[in-house]
């Protein structure tokens, strides 16, 4: 450290980043990177303890009012807990990430945030400047790791740099489309002082839509006598809820959601067919997919077919030009800020004269009522072991309509997708097309703290609690009650049976039987219990809601229950 850094603390000023926008303030990098954050919206600096960012922590804790600094035990779970901030408040969240293992334990969350389109930035620590090349602890250049799964990654190279290199950080995290950013600031750096002009942060809208783009899908839409409209996470992160249910409602298409999109048309919603969705996106002759890839969630983009239907046509909307699909066949596409995109399509309907849809939604309606009969068996369902799909059924029955329901496993996760359809958006957290396991603890801590007056409730398989249940610590350290519910089958269900289908035997795919899971969680001080009868679901669940702490349902279920599945994601 030099020795201007050594005097750095002396003069410190008080209420270091409760300068207004427009305003210069000066203080130490970490003062000028808080305040940058803070202008941006952020109130919580996800982080594990480490020296080369400790500018940041006397920043957060000297701040008026103070930042709130939430320590973990894994730098995974810090990033884990930005990417679900991101996603729930629709703000950038912020990981602060020590040098060298710190940034690259966190490489899996901002993947993960890449691919979901989750608006987050990291701050990592990094060795510093006045040593480099000479071998000092955790020297490593950092950005050409994160640059391939990040918008941007970069070294903020001095002091006087960090103000405006955070601003631009959070601006280009929050615009479309959205996305994690990564600095780095060397330490010596970090502690030393500079001036900056506080920036003024804000929301940006996206791209106006190309209103020719959007008459030729309204011509389609209104030549279709079979169409279907995809929501997903992006119409939520765009903030287009609103216009996603008024175009759906206002135009009778039947819609299917997925991802941050669960939820835009309420569970139950006459319009809503996901319980219908092979014969919606089998047998439609328009599929509009809005804000969400053309992946192997979606079949690549390749619908209609069944039972002697011909081909769909496609229309792909997204948020900007680049999420565009480049592999399907599309009859037209369209991108910018999506509320304008759905309104616009709206309007130009309702130009052209109301088409009526009422024969194709009737027959999806009758599946719809079909499937939830036949799920009535198994969500009742008396096996021993228990059958997974009984956790849903009582689950569902006592998630209020504000519940934030987090994801983090495979097969048990997967009936959480049959099973759940919230009633309000943004109350659905999964870890989308990348897979991460291991991401339910941090996102469980975020969505206490966004949502402190909602139920929280976190689904986890054995298998993925293994990654991140040291950190039911830091849910207890923060005083942030959680309910988990686990679905023990003892194996990676997601594995074992498509390697038994494969080969006709699995390996690597067992785990301890009925391992006390629970335990573990009141060994780092929550509550918890194990339940291998079905009748004790019920009762065992309303322990856990009103027990106020973090507290884990540890449920023996079935290994051969397993979900049935038509895609391996390949």
């Amino acid at each position: 450290m030099s020795e201007q850094t050594t005097d750095q603390g002396a003069d410190r000023p008080a209420a270091t980043t409760s300068a207004r926008p427009g305003e210069e303030l000066t203080g130490h990098a970490g003062v000028l990177a808080t305040a940058a954050a803070r202008a941006h919206g952020v109130e919580t600096m996800f982080t594990l303890s480490g020296a080369h960012v400790f500018p940041m922590y006397d920043a957060a804790v000297t701040a008026d009012p103070p930042v709130r600094l939430l320590d973990v035990r894994h730098e995974q779970t810090a990033a884990f807990a930005a990417e679900a901030t991101g996603k729930l408040t629709r703000v950038p969240g912020l990981a602060v990430l020590t040098a060298g293992p710190g940034v690259t334990n966190g490489v899996s969350a901002i993947a993960q945030a890449q691919f979901n389109g989750s608006p987050m930035v990291v701050v990592g620590g990094r060795a510093p400047q006045n040593r480099w090349g000479s071998g000092s602890l955790q020297e490593l250049d950092q950005p050409p790791i994160l640059a391939p799964v990040s918008k941007l990654a970069s070294t903020l190279p001095t002091a006087a740099e960090v103000m405006g290199g955070m601003d631009e950080a959070f601006a280009l995290a929050r615009s479309s489309h959205r996305g994690p950013v990564f600095v780095d600031v060397p330490m010596d750096e970090f502690f030393n002082s500079a001036t900056g002009v506080v920036p003024a942060g804000g929301e940006q809208r996206g791209a106006a839509p190309d209103t020719d783009a959007i008459d030729r899908i309204a011509g389609l839409l209104a030549a279709a006598r079979r169409p279907v409209v995809v929501l997903g996470t992006d119409v939520w992160a765009d903030r287009a809820e609103e216009a996603a249910l008024r175009f759906v409602e206002a135009t009778g298409v039947p819609a299917i959601t997925n991802g941050m999109g669960r939820g835009l048309v309420p569970g139950g919603h006459p319009l809503l067919v996901t319980k219908a969705r092979g014969q919606a996106l089998g047998g439609a002759d328009l599929v509009v997919v809005v804000g969400t890839p053309l992946d192997f969630r979606l079949g690549y983009g390749v619908f209609g077919g069944k039972d002697g239907a011909p081909a769909a046509q496609v229309v792909h909307v997204a948020d900007s030009p680049g999420q565009l699909s480049g592999h399907a066949e599309l009859a037209a596409s369209v991108s910018g800020d999506l509320t304008a995109v759905l309104d616009g399509l709206l309007g130009a309907l309702e130009r052209r004269g109301q088409t009526s849809y009422a024969a194709w939604v009737e027959g999806l309606q009758e599946t719809v009522k079909a499937a939830t009969e036949r799920d009535r068996a198994l969500l009742g369902a008396e096996a021993d072991p228990v059958h997974p799909a009984r956790i849903y059924g009582e689950l569902v029955p006592r998630l209020a309509d504000d519940a934030v329901v987090i994801g983090d496993g495979g097969d048990f996760v997967s009936f959480a997708g049959k099973f759940v359809e919230p009633q309000r958006p943004g109350g659905w957290l999964d870890p989308g097309p990348y897979g991460c396991l291991g991401a339910g603890l941090g996102a469980a801590i975020a969505a206490r703290i966004a949502r402190p007056s909602a139920q929280v409730v976190l689904l986890l398989g054995d298998g993925a609690a293994g990654f991140s249940l040291m950190d039911v610590d830091t849910l207890v350290r923060h005083d942030l009650p959680v309910v988990m519910v686990m679905g023990n089958n003892s194996a990676w269900g997601l594995e074992k049976g498509p390697m038994q289908m494969l080969y006709g035997y699995d390996v690597a795919a067992d785990l301890a039987p009925r391992t006390a899971y629970d335990e573990v969680v009141k060994a780092l001080g929550g509550a918890g219990e194990t339940i291998t009868d079905p009748r004790q679901i019920g009762p065992a669940l309303d322990r856990a809601f009103a027990s106020n702490v973090p507290y884990l349902v540890n449920i023996i279920t079935d290994v051969e229950a397993a979900y049935p599945r038509a895609t391996f994601g390949i």
